[in-house]
């Protein structure tokens, strides 16, 4: 009987956060990144840390939660075919990460990996907007994918960024959102919009936002 591999993710993150709630290992690391984001990225200056931590830990649990609505989306509109090699990278990023990201026993290991399937998200919802007028899915964490970069830091971050551009390309060239189903369901959507898919799905909608001002020149540096 195969496992469902949104369970495995699920797993490692349980895991992961068991294991650093005794080494407080991601704590100590945003203590010391707090200091060096992005001027735009504001924080508070008393609990930095903390807020940047339930900001990861949140972040790596949207992954599963997306897939499952997705999933779920795409097999009640009858494109899921279409849908599916997009989750499945999305879902291997955790169990079978690419070289440069080594294990998924702690949290900022798996801020890696949670970073590549966001990242493929956007960009194949980014994509689907050029191409239709509206996203695959109704979630944007742009917000929230900049802030993760951050923490990641560069220039790993930016190789993370290359191995997401290399996935989608592969995606899209191999799998083309075409066909009657996938017509209806941009047409559909179009028509109504997204309603009833975010009071669904609460989790399209979760603000992860820590505020970013980009753009804006802040009085200083927090």
């Amino acid at each position: 009987m195969s496992i469902n591999p949104v369970s495995q993710i699920r797993d490692f993150i349980t895991h992961a956060r068991e294991h650093d709630k005794e080494s407080a290992q991601l704590l100590s690391l945003l203590e010391k990144r707090a200091h060096y984001l992005h001027e735009a990225i504001k924080l508070p200056d008393d609990h930095a840390a903390d807020l940047l931590a339930d900001f990861v830990v949140r972040y790596i649990e949207q992954v599963p939660n997306f897939i499952e609505a997705i999933t779920s989306i795409a097999q009640e509109a009858g494109i899921y075919d279409g849908v599916s090699p997009l989750l499945n990278i999305a879902c291997d990023y955790f169990l079978s990460p690419p070289d440069i990201v080594n294990g998924h026993s702690h949290l900022e290991t798996l801020l890696d990996e949670a970073y590549l399937a966001h990242r493929l998200l956007e960009e194949v919802n980014d994509r689907f907007i050029g191409y239709c007028g509206i996203p695959l899915a109704p979630m944007d964490m742009t917000r929230a994918n900049i802030i993760a970069h951050e923490l990641i830091g560069e220039p790993f971050a930016n190789e993370l960024d290359q191995a997401v551009l290399f996935s989608a390309e592969l995606l899209l060239n191999e799998y083309g959102f075409s066909g009657e189903n996938f017509q209806h369901y941009i047409d559909s959507h179009k028509a109504r919009g997204w309603s009833e898919e975010l009071e669904r799905w609460p989790c399209l909608t979760d603000d992860l936002a820590i505020a970013v001002e980009f753009g804006e020149k802040p009085d200083k540096l927090h």
